[in-house]
């Protein structure tokens, strides 16, 4: 369980910073992730019976999206549970702290902080998910040490912003999609080379300017009055653990045993094996199958990250269970997300919808609408290999009938769908889970990032080439 954003004077905002108090008025307006699923799946519901759609047809609609993203979510659950465990090294728990120690003053601190999450995020999405909360842990914890410290819950949301960038990395969902063969609209793009979208021309202006505008907004609007990491009691609890606490895990549990079983497990050879067998995998799917970068490559590239870093069965096999803890919305709530998402796919909710947004945007107007509609449609699909499945033929229509390119009609989609990803408790839940605190505390910041992300990503994507 995490800090309820009400028991304790830790939550509640110092006097006299009004950005701080408007963070916390608004987290407290945000319901929990499954509460925010059940509203969601009556508004759309509500939605479907308003525009014609019979009860037969919406019961069907749930009945086909409910469970159709079992596959998916196998694959979302091993890279936020993969992510959390190749954290849990020490390895990478040293990493962490070395750079916390590095800044000194509140200013660098940010700066630092953001730009490793950053990082993270644009080499793979669910490091800078599974690594961001405790980059903010170590270096709040450090800066405070240091007699400078900076507000926690704050660092949380600037770092968990600058992770924004992973819809534009190497492990951005719907680009990948669209470069492997077979996707769900090749008779009608083709593939798409990469080279046309995250590393487009616009996508490569688009990045560093949103992590400098970030950083700058981030930097001014640093709360003068900061809530330190000492006031979240089970946060600096977890930054005081440390790379020690998890060095002495992996000695105990690599340490020989009198069992041979022990002695096995304990032992690199199995890894090793396996590890050479995923190297092999590897070797098989870009070289002989001339497969690229996609989700199964990803988590396979990860899952061997693990076992050499881990380095014995007892060691991995110890860091999963906590591991697993953090995946736990992914688990059960992509579903209820799901079941939304079928209402909106198998009803004419998405495509009246989308058909809409199109019949009114012109070539330097398609993608503020696309990323507007993309923005409210994310808010009810939690997932950007998702939302494309679902908006991603209407937008690709909509783009060849104004003129544009589809690519074009993607990155602006992706604009779009992260404002649901900052706005919405889904990701954050996961995110303030590992951080053990209430996400309340600090999603109300994500507003400020909300904007910026919005407005450069528009202005980009509208008027630079890709």
């Amino acid at each position: 369980m995490t800090d309820r954003p009400d028991s304790s004077a830790a939550a509640r905002p110092p006097g006299g910073d009004r950005l701080t108090a408007a963070a916390t008025f608004i987290g407290g307006l945000i319901p929990d992730a499954m509460t925010t699923a059940i509203a969601l799946m009556a508004a759309v519901v509500g939605a479907a019976l308003l525009i014609g759609n019979t009860f037969t047809q919406i019961a069907d609609a749930y009945y086909r999206g409910l469970w159709m993203l079992l596959p998916f979510t196998m694959q979302m659950t091993l890279i936020l549970v993969l992510s959390s465990t190749l954290a849990a090294t020490p390895f990478f728990r040293r990493l962490i702290v070395t750079l916390s120690r590095l800044p000194d003053s509140p200013g660098r601190t940010l700066a630092l902080a953001m730009l490793t999450t950053g990082t993270l995020a644009y080499c793979y999405w669910g490091l800078s998910l599974a690594m961001g909360p405790l980059v903010a842990v170590h270096f709040a914890r450090q800066s405070e040490r240091k007699g400078r410290p900076v507000d926690f819950p704050y660092l949380l949301a600037a770092g968990g912003a600058a992770g924004a960038i992973w819809q534009f990395g190497f492990s951005a969902s719907a680009p990948l999609l669209m470069n492997t063969p077979g996707h769900f609209l090749e008779d009608m793009t083709g593939l798409m080379p990469l080279s046309t979208t995250i590393f487009a021309p616009a996508t490569l202006v688009f990045i560093p300017l949103f992590l400098v505008s970030s950083y700058a907004a981030a930097r001014i609007l640093l709360p003068r009055t900061p809530r330190p990491i000492s006031q979240f009691p089970r946060a600096c609890a977890l930054a005081d653990a440390g790379p020690a606490g998890a060095a002495e895990t992996e000695r105990s549990a690599d340490m020989p045993e009198a069992t041979p079983a022990a002695r096995v497990e304990a032992h690199r050879l199995p890894t090793a094996v396996l590890a050479l067998a995923l190297v092999g995998w590897l070797i098989y799917h870009f070289r002989v199958k001339g497969g690229g970068l996609e989700l199964n490559s990803l988590n396979t590239t990860l899952l061997l990250l693990c076992l050499a870093f881990h380095g014995s069965v007892r060691s991995f096999s110890k860091a999963l269970p906590a591991a697993v803890v953090t995946a736990w919305p992914v688990i059960v709530l992509y579903h209820l997300y799901a079941g939304v998402a079928g209402l909106i796919q198998y009803t004419s909710v998405g495509a009246d919808f989308a058909s809409y947004v199109a019949s009114i945007s012109g070539e330097h107007t398609f993608p503020l609408f696309t990323a507007l509609s993309a923005a409210a449609v994310s808010i009810f699909v939690p997932s950007s290999g998702g939302q494309w499945v679902v908006q991603g033929f209407i937008t690709t229509k909509a783009a060849a009938a104004v003129g544009v390119s589809a690519q074009r009609g993607l990155l602006a989609l992706s604009v779009g769908d992260h404002v649901g990803n900052l706005v919405s408790p889904f990701w954050a839940v996961i995110a303030a889970g590992i951080a053990r605190i209430d996400f309340r505390v600090y999603i109300g910041y994500n507003m400020i990032y909300v904007v910026l992300w919005f407005v450069l990503g528009v202005l980009c994507f509208t008027f630079l080439p890709c």
